[in-house]
């Protein structure tokens, strides 16, 4: 069965499409007069200007692994963030704490830890559900590579990007 849509008759200035590009001419009228004049800077000249002082407080960019104050991992391997991680960018690999070790409490590090960027989609997840506070979005939007094989960040490199992060971690802890 066919249905009939009833539409509005249009003006002999709505059929020439005057309003139309006269409204288009004063939008572009406005921005040529703004650049003219100097009131408004429109394009921002990435990559020596760069939006890093205007990112909000709630931005999320590339996920890194970061150490304590000490500089020992954070990370105990538990695997949570790579089970949780919807498009699986990240592989961890986890390995027992040697028997000698004051920290064998702790029963796992990761013996190898990769971030494929190309896959994260940045929803902040393995944030999230992270207990000892060993990942963090930091607040980068520019992550690059020639390659896909650049575009997979290795534990080291994962460090090396996070830093250091200083408070309480968990498994550190001698009452635990």
């Amino acid at each position: 069965m066919a249905f009939i849509v009833n539409r509005k008759k249009l003006t002999f200035a709505e059929r020439l499409y005057l309003p139309a590009i006269f409204s288009g001419l004063a939008i572009t009228w406005k921005h040529m007069k703004r650049a003219l004049f100097g009131k408004g800077i429109i394009t921002m000249q990435y990559p020596e200007e760069k939006w890093d002082k205007h990112l909000p407080e709630w931005y999320r960019g590339a996920p890194t692994l970061v150490k304590d104050e000490t500089g020992r991992e954070r990370c105990v391997a538990c695997q949570l963030c790579e089970f949780i991680c919807p498009p699986r960018a990240i592989t961890i690999e986890p390995m027992e704490i040697p028997d000698g070790s004051h920290w064998r409490k702790v029963e796992k590090k990761p013996r190898s830890f990769d971030i494929d960027m190309a896959r994260c989609i940045y929803c902040g997840l393995c944030e999230e559900v992270c207990p000892e506070q060993a990942i963090f979005l930091r607040k980068d939007y520019s992550v690059t590579g020639l390659s896909r094989d650049q575009m997979v960040h290795h534990k080291d490199k994962l460090y090396e990007m996070g830093g250091v992060m200083n408070g309480l971690v968990i498994k550190w802890n001698e009452k635990k």
